[in-house]
């Protein structure tokens, strides 16, 4: 697709927006910022947004909100500050928080963009500034299915960058507002683009998929810092004790590493068990499952369908999209059965599927069923 057909490609989507104005998440990374300068320098009237969710180091931080005031000030257009840690707090560090000591394993951000960035940001948009439009720098795609009229999220052009997995959870009243100036280019084109407009964050490193892992430095650094060591027993399928852990909350399902234990052969985690306080391990074969049940399902390109349909289904942000069939439990729980079984389901975690390219709809794993045969 030519550059001319990218920009007509926004247009299109963003020309009815009141007076041409638009609101732009701005985190002080290099993708939101460019985000802003493609629609800024095509004419529309950019207003910057930043949600302060936490304090300390990350893209979405104290630095976060210096270099998106930069990035608002070198295109000379509004900046506005919303403070959201008590909504970050709640929705998202308390989930997480409950959800580790429960034994699952959280993907925080579909909930934080469904819940503190893209809701709050409209409701902003809407009520204190008037405006119906909020763009953001995430790698997806829209459009619109002429049948039902509902809007359809796809995946981005840049496979490598593709963000749909995580923004499963949008509402149709969201994506109806929401443009994503990306979705169109590979990320070295982005880069590109920042040079050619030469923004402030240009050159700034990649940002980590988790802001609270670039906060705290790691997953474990932050969960420690709420949860408090409690020493239980490393099992094995049979129940034999084979070592100690210091918290059921430093692992999870299909994990290899940093066990602990000496063992002949390489064990993995197929199960955590919050009630005995043990983490349970096994052969790699015990961790592959045929099938999930996945709760909290929003259908986002479809209507709920009420028969069994068959699509390419991710488990996780980086596995690969595995054929499966999609049988309704009721609206809002599905079962997902592979046609060969899946490395590491885990609870917790979102399970999200697609038609192609057309994300269909996703949901919350519940509970892997065991392996068959």
């Amino acid at each position: 697709m030519s550059q001319y057909e990218k920009e007509s490609n926004i247009r299109v989507r963003i020309g009815s927006a009141k007076m041409n104005e638009i609101v732009v998440g701005l985190s002080g990374g290099v993708d939101s910022s460019v985000a802003a300068a493609i629609l800024h320098h095509q004419g529309y009237d950019v207003v910057g947004l930043t949600l302060w969710l936490m304090k300390g180091k990350g893209q979405c931080c104290s630095e976060g909100m210096v270099d998106a005031g930069r990035i608002c000030e070198q295109l000379g257009v509004p900046h506005h500050i919303v403070d959201s840690r008590d909504v970050f707090q709640s929705n998202i560090v308390d989930y997480l928080v409950s959800g580790y000591e429960g034994g699952i394993t959280p993907l925080p951000c579909s909930e934080c963009n469904r819940a503190v960035k893209f809701g709050p940001m409209l409701h902003y948009a809407r009520e204190t500034l008037g405006i119906d439009r909020i763009a953001t720098g995430h790698y997806a795609r829209l459009d619109r299915d002429s049948q039902t009229g509902r809007v359809q999220l796809l995946r981005a052009v840049d496979r490598n960058k593709d963000q749909s997995y995580f923004l499963y959870d949008l509402t149709q009243d969201l994506l109806e507002a929401c443009v994503f100036p990306l979705g169109e280019y590979p990320k070295s084109e982005t880069r590109a683009l920042a040079a050619q407009y030469a923004l402030s964050t240009a050159d700034k490193p990649e940002s980590q998929d988790l802001c609270l892992v670039e906060s705290h430095g790691s997953m474990r650094t932050f969960l420690d810092k709420y949860l408090a060591p409690k020493t239980g027993d490393i099992v094995d399928g049979d129940g034999k004790v084979l070592g100690q852990h210091d918290g059921i909350h430093h692992y999870t399902i299909g994990q290899r590493k940093g066990l602990g234990i000496a063992a002949s052969h390489p064990l993995y985690v197929v199960a955590l068990d919050p009630g005995r306080n043990q983490v349970i391990v096994g052969d790699r074969d015990r961790v592959y499952q045929p099938e999930c049940t996945v709760a909290r399902m929003n259908w986002v390109s479809i209507d709920p369908p009420t028969t069994p349909i068959r699509a390419q289904v991710q488990v996780r942000y980086r596995s690969t999209p595995a054929p499966a069939t999609v049988l309704p439990v009721d609206e809002n729980c599905v079962k997902f059965t592979f046609d060969e079984p899946q490395f590491g389901i885990t609870p917790g975690q979102a399970a999200v599927c697609y038609d192609g390219d057309v994300l269909l709809g996703g949901g919350i794993i519940k509970k892997p069923s065991p392996t068959q045969g």
